[in-house]
């Protein structure tokens, strides 16, 4: 491609959506964008509609033909079937179900639009634009509400069977444990928000029933109030224990990225969202327990790297479906 190309991105959220207009230099480099954000209130129908409207007015903003468009790329949690173009019922879009949602768009605009889960859209967005770019192989862990993989391999995306590829975090990694994933135990159980918050009520409740209740949870009737959120800015401002929560988080999730890097041998693993956030508490334990538990020439060559491209991961990764041949 020479000159300016253009591309138009959806990333579908459970509460609110984006829609982005990207640019790009020639190579595909240097990615600039505005954006609209939106409420995903009201019916997959309606919500598609003012996506579209919203689309055709920035691209009548800036004087650009349909034919200037080189794709629509869309991002959304699953499941959904990126081979279809339809997304099948995630369970935070309730009435989203088998929503054919590549061929409405096609329709609209006949520009060829291409879907993915936030997993993959994520990791094709920090290989092209972010902490893996270069790299030829990149597994990207959400590490948020939920945790999902997105896997690079040998310079491809790579989907499995039946697009259910990287649900690592339905791996069980203890016989007990915070639930993630319906399985108690789970990587998603340990290394998610949902987890964090699971983890905090239970070491909180045991030195509560102690008599040693912890600064940020005095009583049984606080418990409610530990929330990933608040263990993490606890953390940040000193507290030990919910240092201590997510140091005990980090061994688990050194446990589950040695699984990755002895099975994948990947160059990089980035992690998102709470890693972010959390790093300095996450990464000591985290390390000693890649130490302990990997083949040492596969972690010689992995680098475990936050994600580069941040709060706007979600903006580049729509973007980065529209142009992804991968």
């Amino acid at each position: 491609m020479s000159g300016l190309k253009y591309s138009l991105g959806f990333d579908i959220g459970g509460t609110k959506c984006a829609v982005l207009l990207g640019s790009a230099d020639g190579f595909g480099n240097n990615l600039t964008f505005t954006k609209e954000v939106f409420s995903t209130s009201g019916s997959a129908e309606s919500v598609v509609e003012r996506a579209f409207a919203i689309m055709e007015r920035m691209l009548a903003e800036k004087n650009i033909e349909k034919s200037e468009v080189a794709g629509v790329g869309i991002s959304c949690g699953g499941p959904l079937d990126s081979v279809s173009g339809t997304i099948l019922s995630p369970p935070n879009l309730v009435g989203w179900d088998n929503v054919p949602i590549v061929s409405m768009f096609e329709a609209k605009f006949g520009i060829k639009t291409r879907i993915e889960n936030d997993a993959n859209a994520c990791a094709l967005a920090e290989w092209r634009y972010g902490a893996g770019k270069g790299h030829s192989n990149v597994i990207f862990l959400t590490f948020g509400t939920g945790l999902g993989a997105g896997m690079i391999l040998n310079n491809r995306l790579y989907r499995g069977a039946n697009n259910m590829a990287g649900e690592v975090g339905h791996v069980r990694l203890s016989d007990n444990g915070p639930v993630g994933y319906g399985k108690a135990g789970s990587f998603e159980g340990f290394c998610s928000g949902g987890g964090i918050t699971q983890l905090a009520s239970q070491m909180a409740l045991e030195r509560i029933q102690k008599g040693t209740p912890p600064s940020i949870c005095s009583d049984v009737n606080s418990l409610s109030g530990l929330t990933a959120k608040a263990v993490g800015e606890a953390a940040q401002s000193g507290d030990v224990f919910a240092q201590e929560i997510l140091s005990y988080c980090g061994e688990y999730l050194g446990r589950g990225l040695a699984m990755i890097v002895d099975v994948l041998n990947p160059d990089i693993i980035i992690l998102g969202s709470i890693f972010n956030r959390a790093e300095r508490f996450l990464r000591p334990a985290m390390s000693r327990a890649l130490e302990r538990e990997c083949l040492s020439s596969s972690l010689s060559v992995c680098r475990i790297a936050a994600s580069g491209l941040g709060d706007n991961i979600g903006d580049y990764a729509a973007l980065s479906v529209a142009v992804s041949d991968i």
